[in-house]
């Protein structure tokens, strides 16, 4: 797996997290999948993304 199937893996599992927390919790949850949207959008633009920084400190290959 290198950073960008890591990336895309991580930004899924957040997004069905808040789903679910959203669905049992509390709405307020929902902005967990905005911040995710909104990150994602900004790194395709910019091509960085912090969850890249960490993915590449922990030892995920490019």
């Amino acid at each position: 797996m290198n950073v960008n199937d890591a990336l895309r893996f991580i930004a899924g599992l957040f997004v069905l997290a808040s789903v679910a927390l959203a669905y049992f919790v509390s709405s307020y949850w929902l902005w967990l999948t905005v911040f995710v949207a909104v990150n994602l959008m900004q790194s395709a633009f910019s091509k960085w993304c912090p969850m890249m920084s960490f993915l590449r400190m922990a030892g995920v290959k490019d």
